[in-house]
C-alpha cells in the first residue's frame, strides 16, 4: 500500500456543482465579459469636459487650447493648458462640444483668426468619424439585451414547454412543501378522538407499504380522501400522522396557494404538483383547505364566468381522472365546508373516501386532554374527567389551548405545577374570555345580576331532567356580566322533550328571579330570551315536538344561495308555528315562576352569598338551599391574607386545614 505524502493536508475533496449550477455560471460570465467589452470600447477615449461653443472660442482667443482639435460635423474635440484658470487639478484636461461647424459658414474663417493669434499652439484637422466608433457601442448593447432575454425569457418559455415553469417563471411552480417519515414528527399515537377516522387512514398507510397485500384480490387503492369536519378537530393533525406512519414522500399544500392574480397560474400550479408526485410515486398529495378552489362551478357560485378559480379547479379534476390504476399517488384533502364543493370533485373515483372528523365526546377529550398533559407539569389533584365533563362540544383545537393557557396561568402565578384550579380557570377563558376583575360595578347592577344567576342555578339545580350545576359566578368574563356553568354527565346526541322544556325553564330563571326581587327587568336576559326562542322554533320546526302541527317539517332545509326565504307553508301555518312557539315559552315562563315562587327564601339566601363571595360552587349552592350553615373567607379576606403574606408575616393559613373542601371544590376560579 502507497505510503501517505506526509508534506501534504489530506483535504476532503470539494463537493461537485450540478450542471445547472455550472450553466449559470457560465452565462454570467459571458454577460460580464460583454458589458467589459461595451465599457472599454466606451472609454478609449479620456475623461473629458462638455463645454459650450461660447466658452470654445474664449478658450481659443486666450490661447488656452493646446495640440490638436478635431472637427467633426458633431462635436469638435481638443485638450486644454495645464494653466488654464479655473481649471481644478482634479478636472480633466480634456473637452469637446456637440457642435455641427456646416451650419455655421464663419466658423473656418474664424477659426483661422483664432489660431493665428497664438500660432504653433493647436492645429485643427477636419475628419468623419469611421463607423465603428459611432455604432460598435450601440450593437453591443443591443447584443447585451438580446442574450439576457434570452436567457431570462425565452429559455424560461421553451422549458415551459417540457413542464417546466415556462413564461410565468416561478409563478407556475408548485409551491408545496415536502415531508418524509424522518421529518415528521406526528403519529396516529398523538392524535385521540376521532378513532374511526385513525383506522380509516391506517387502512390508506397500510395499502402504502404493501400494495400487493391489497391487490391479490383485486383491491384498487383509493383515488382520494376528503376529510371533513368541524374547524379545529384534528384534520390537519391527521394528515401530518400520516406522513409520520407512511415511510413515502409527502406533498402538502394549501387550497389558497393555487390561486394568484395572473391567469393561468393556479392550473400550472396544479400540473406541476402532480407530475412531481408521480414521479415520487408512492407517495401522499394532502390539500388542505380545498374548498378555496374547490367550490361549485356556475353562475352564482364563483362569481359568474369562467375564473381563475374555476379553471384551477378543472385541473384537478383532470390530473385526478389521469391516475392509473398503478399510480400509488393518493390525494388527500381537508375542508370544514362539504356543502360548497363541486359535486364533480366528491364523486367516487375522484374522492373514493369521506371520512367524518368529529368533534371529541366525553371520552375523546378525555383522552385528548390526557396528550396534552403528559407535556406539561401537573399537579396530582388534576381530574382530567371532570375536566372533559365541563368541557361539551370542545374541538381538539380548544382542548390543546386549554392547557397552554392553565400551563402560562401557573407560571404566572409562580407555581410548582399546574393545578385543576387553573386548568378550570383556563376553561372559562378559552370559552368566554378573561375575567375582568377590575371592573367597577354598582351596587344596583351587582345585585340584579347576583339575582339573575341565583335564579338561573337554582332551577338548574331543582328543575327535573336539567344537567347538573358546576358553579355560579357574578364577576364579570367578556361580554357577559355574570354565568351559570353546567357539567353535563354524558355527550348528547338526541335531546328529548323533557330535556328541552328543563331548559327553557333554566333559560328564563334569570329573568323571573330579577322581576319577583327587584321589581325591574334588565337587558341582561338578551341572550337567555334569544337562546330560549331558538330552541322552541327548533322543537316546533324541526323536530316535531307540537302535537297540533304533528311530525312535519317547517324548517329551513339550506337549498342553497337562490333561496331566498320563501317558506313551503301558508300563512295560517306560520301563524300557528308562533302560536305554538310562544305557548312552549309561556307554559315554561308559568311553571319557572311557580319554581322560584315556591323556593323564595333559598333564592334570596343563594343572591346574597353571591353578593358576597362572587362565586359558589355547585355544593356550596346546595348547602345553600338546603338550608345549612355556610361560611368560607371572601374574595377580600384571601387578597388580604395575600398581602400579609407578601409582607413576610408567616403562619398564615387561607383556609383551616378542617374547613377544606374537597378537591375541585374549593373557591374555583371566577366564571364570567
Amino acid at each position: 500500500m502507497p505510503e501517505p505524502n506526509l508534506n501534504r493536508p489530506n483535504r476532503p475533496t470539494p463537493p461537485q456543482l450540478p450542471n445547472r449550477f455550472n450553466r449559470s455560471i457560465g452565462w454570467i460570465v459571458l454577460i460580464g465579459l460583454g458589458l467589459l467589452v461595451a465599457f472599454f470600447v466606451q472609454g478609449l477615449r479620456s475623461p473629458s469636459q462638455e463645454i459650450t461653443i461660447t466658452e470654445f472660442w474664449t478658450y481659443m482667443d486666450n490661447g488656452h487650447v493646446i495640440g490638436d482639435v478635431r472637427v467633426t460635423n458633431t462635436r469638435i474635440e481638443g485638450q486644454l493648458d495645464p494653466n488654464t484658470p479655473g481649471l481644478g487639478k482634479n478636472e480633466p484636461r480634456e473637452f469637446f462640444v456637440k457642435y455641427d461647424y456646416r451650419a455655421d459658414q464663419r466658423f473656418p474663417q474664424q477659426m483661422q483668426e483664432a489660431l493665428g493669434k497664438h500660432p504653433g499652439k493647436a492645429k485643427v484637422y477636419y475628419r468623419e468619424p469611421s463607423w465603428w466608433e459611432s455604432w460598435l457601442p450601440q450593437v453591443l448593447s443591443l447584443l447585451m439585451i438580446m442574450v439576457l432575454a434570452y436567457v431570462l425569457l425565452f429559455r424560461r418559455i421553451s422549458a415551459g414547454g417540457a413542464g417546466g415553469a415556462g413564461l410565468l417563471g416561478s409563478f407556475g411552480r408548485s409551491r408545496h412543501r415536502v415531508s418524509t417519515k424522518d421529518r415528521a414528527r406526528v403519529t396516529f399515537d398523538d392524535i385521540a378522538g376521532v378513532e374511526e377516522a385513525k383506522d380509516e387512514l391506517a387502512e390508506i398507510v397500510e395499502f402504502l407499504k404493501n400494495p400487493r397485500k391489497f391487490q391479490r384480490l383485486g383491491g384498487r387503492i383509493p383515488r382520494g380522501v376528503l376529510l371533513v369536519g368541524e374547524p379545529g378537530c384534528g384534520k390537519t393533525l391527521l394528515a401530518k400522522a400520516i406522513a409520520g406512519e407512511a415511510d413515502v414522500p409527502f406533498f402538502s399544500i394549501s387550497g389558497s396557494d393555487f390561486v394568484e392574480m395572473f391567469v393561468g397560474v393556479g392550473a400550472s400550479r396544479v400540473r406541476d404538483l402532480f407530475r412531481q408526485a408521480k414521479d415520487s410515486a408512492p407517495c401522499i398529495i394532502f390539500l388542505d383547505e380545498i374548498d378555496a378552489v374547490g367550490r361549485r362551478r356556475g353562475a352564482g357560485f364563483n362569481g359568474g364566468g369562467h375564473d381563475e378559480r374555476e379553471q384551477t379547479l378543472n385541473a384537478i379534476l383532470v390530473e385526478m381522472d389521469g391516475f392509473d390504476s398503478s399510480d400509488q399517488v393518493i390525494v388527500i384533502a381537508a375542508t370544514n365546508r362539504m356543502d360548497v364543493l363541486d359535486p364533480a370533485l366528491t364523486r367516487p373515483g375522484r374522492f373514493d373516501r369521506q371520512i367524518d372528523v368529529p368533534l371529541p365526546d366525553l371520552r375523546g377529550r378525555t383522552k385528548i386532554l390526557e396528550i396534552y398533559v403528559k407535556r406539561i407539569k401537573a399537579a396530582p389533584d388534576v381530574d382530567l374527567v371532570r375536566l372533559a365533563r365541563g368541557t361539551p362540544m370542545f374541538s381538539g383545537a380548544d382542548l390543546a389551548a386549554l392547557v397552554n393557557e392553565a400551563a402560562i396561568a401557573a407560571t404566572m402565578a409562580d407555581k410548582e405545577d399546574v393545578e385543576q384550579a387553573d386548568l378550570e380557570e383556563a376553561r372559562d377563558k378559552v370559552r368566554w374570555g378573561r375575567a375582568r376583575k377590575s371592573r367597577v360595578i354598582d351596587e344596583n347592577e351587582k345585585k340584579t345580576t347576583a339575582y339573575h344567576e341565583a335564579g338561573h342555578a337554582l332551577v338548574q339545580v331543582l328543575a327535573p331532567g336539567a344537567d347538573p350545576l358546576h358553579k355560579v359566578s357574578i364577576i364579570p368574563r367578556g361580554q357577559m356580566g355574570g354565568a351559570t356553568l353546567s357539567l353535563p354527565e354524558k355527550d348528547r346526541y338526541i335531546y328529548t322533550r323533557s330535556y328541552c322544556q328543563a331548559l327553557l325553564k333554566v333559560c328564563l330563571g334569570g329573568r323571573l328571579a330579577e322581576e319577583i326581587f327587584c321589581n325591574d327587568i334588565s337587558s341582561g336576559a338578551s341572550s337567555d330570551i334569544a337562546q330560549a326562542t331558538e330552541l322552541a322554533r327548533r322543537m316546533v320546526q324541526d323536530w316535531g315536538m307540537s302535537p297540533k302541527l304533528g311530525l312535519v317539517r317547517y324548517g329551513d332545509d339550506g337549498r342553497g344561495p337562490f333561496d331566498l326565504g320563501n317558506k313551503e307553508y301558508s300563512d295560517q301555518t306560520a301563524q300557528l308555528i308562533d302560536q305554538e312557539i310562544r305557548s312552549l315559552i309561556d307554559e315554561a315562563y308559568r311553571q319557572t315562576r311557580q319554581l322560584l315562587e315556591e323556593n323564595r327564601n333559598a333564592l334570596g339566601r343563594l343572591a346574597e352569598a353571591l353578593i358576597k363571595y362572587e362565586t359558589l360552587a355547585a355544593e356550596d349552592v346546595r348547602r345553600i338551599i338546603e338550608g345549612q350553615s355556610f361560611d368560607k373567607p371572601t374574595v377580600g379576606d384571601l387578597l388580604d391574607r395575600e398581602q400579609s403574606r407578601a409582607r413576610g408575616k408567616q403562619g398564615v393559613e387561607l383556609i383551616p386545614p378542617a374547613a377544606q373542601p374537597a378537591p375541585g371544590q374549593e373557591p374555583l376560579p371566577d366564571l364570567g
